[in-house]
């Protein structure tokens, strides 16, 4: 197992692997220097493990690493970066209310 997070632009999303598969992952679309995550999934087999939130901080932490802002479209994402504060600064300040965040 791995819990490396890899980006897959390919795809349009960010991966973690487990045995060579693609156990989980969190996909988004980049708009300029803003990403959208809208879906966010661990596929059958392994679920239970954690995953789901290692490749969306993952994720989140190489969106912050690229400059870019943040839409947590997926609500997983959303609840992600709600339950910690200092992600809140990914999230466009003029776009914090729509997701439930305080303001800047």
């Amino acid at each position: 197992m791995t819990d490396a997070v890899i980006d897959n632009p390919t795809e349009g999303r960010f991966e973690v692997h487990v045995d060579g598969e693609v156990a989980a992952f969190t996909e988004y679309r980049l708009d300029g220097d803003v990403a959208d995550f809208p879906h966010t999934e661990t596929r059958s087999g392994f679920e239970g493990r954690g995953l789901a939130r290692t490749v969306v901080t993952g994720a989140l932490a190489e969106a912050r690493r690229r400059g870019w802002k943040v839409r947590p479209v997926c609500p997983y994402v959303l609840k992600v970066v709600g339950e910690d504060p200092t992600l809140h600064d990914l999230v466009p300040a003029a776009e914090r209310e729509r997701f439930g965040l305080p303001p800047a």
